[in-house]
């Protein structure tokens, strides 16, 4: 579906750097997947977010790889990565650093929490308390950490990979949905092929292949080609498209809670950052199609009918997709 023709304003620097952001991907994709075999849709996810300058949300079961997936995306780019494993004894202090006095100095001096790293991975979100979960979140939102009233800003890139096991797991606390709003998307690793499978047993059996993965891009470069996401064309039509979808989780029968305007922000945003990944520097209806399960689902509360037919909230975006007029070329 070219929309091409109708956009002569904004080639040209745009669409060099347009060309850097794909050349860059193509080897940050290649690095990683060098660990991780056979999830190209999960990986082209993790970059539109890391693009986007958003937080990226992964439900599993345990064990599929979703630590390894974050480690391999901070590995890839040489930047810091910090893993913090919750747990329900977690403190906010332990996330965002803590004030310590030193009686020869009679002064305080602030120890950096893990938050302070470019990519930061939360392991099992969802077995920590409410209030540790909120500290993580004001950091996600507001990219900055206020400690004894002092704030601090984060780094850019700053990614939040967090990953929680199913609700009905022993021992988790449902993340609340203002909590799921902050995460731009949310994707499900799922179990390998069999033939990744066994490939992994080679592969994995004697040592960490994270520990041969080397940096393939900065985190310098990956500031600039999110600054360079910004002025990828979401044409007028588009725009409200996405207002369109959005306001349909809102509408529809079959939801209790529908998406909020940040989702609007986030879906406009990804869909860059998703066009960009396809070497455009314009916006087209298959990139917001292709976003609108992992962007919107896990912001959705079925409602009671929807419950009774089990329909999730993913078969109902899907639906509303479906359904929605698609605009023509802009």
């Amino acid at each position: 579906m070219s929309l091409g023709t109708h956009h002569g304003g904004h080639g040209g620097g745009v669409q060099e750097d347009v060309g850097e952001i794909v050349a860059v991907a193509d080897r940050v994709r290649g690095a990683i997947e060098t660990v991780i075999e056979g999830k190209p849709e999960v990986l082209r996810l993790a970059l539109t977010v890391l693009l986007a300058e958003g937080h990226l949300l992964i439900e599993d079961v345990p064990g599929v790889g979703k630590t390894m997936l974050a480690k391999a995306l901070g590995r890839a780019v040489d930047c810091s990565v910090q893993r913090v494993q919750f747990t329900p004894d977690l403190l906010p202090s332990d996330i965002t650093g803590v004030s310590v006095y030193h009686q020869d100095r009679r002064e305080f001096e602030f120890n950096p929490g893990p938050v302070f790293a470019n990519i930061v991975l939360g392991d099992e979100i969802n077995r920590a308390s409410p209030k540790t979960q909120a500290a993580l979140l004001e950091c996600m939102a507001e990219r900055q950490v206020s400690v004894d009233g002092q704030t601090r800003a984060l780094e850019r890139p700053f990614m939040v990979v967090a990953t929680q096991n199913p609700a009905d797991m022993e021992g988790t606390y449902a993340l609340p949905e203002a909590q799921r709003d902050r995460f731009m998307a949310r994707v499900s690793v799922g179990y390998p092929a069999p033939q990744a499978e066994l490939d992994m047993i080679d592969s994995h059996s004697s040592r960490s292949p994270l520990d041969d993965l080397a940096p393939v891009t900065s985190a310098a470069q990956i500031r600039d080609l999110a600054d360079r996401v910004h002025s990828v064309h979401v044409a007028p039509g588009m725009r409200r498209y996405v207002v369109d979808l959005v306001n349909a989780t809102r509408t529809s029968p079959e939801l209790r809670l529908g998406a909020s305007p940040r989702a609007t922000l986030h879906l406009v945003r990804a869909a860059r950052a998703y066009a960009a990944l396809d070497g455009r520097h314009y916006v087209v209806p298959d990139d917001v199609q292709a976003l609108a399960v992992p962007v919107l689902a896990h912001r959705l509360l079925p409602g009671p009918e929807a419950q009774m037919e089990r329909l999730s909230p993913e078969q109902i975006v899907a639906k509303l997709v479906a359904r929605l007029p698609v605009p023509g070329p802009q």
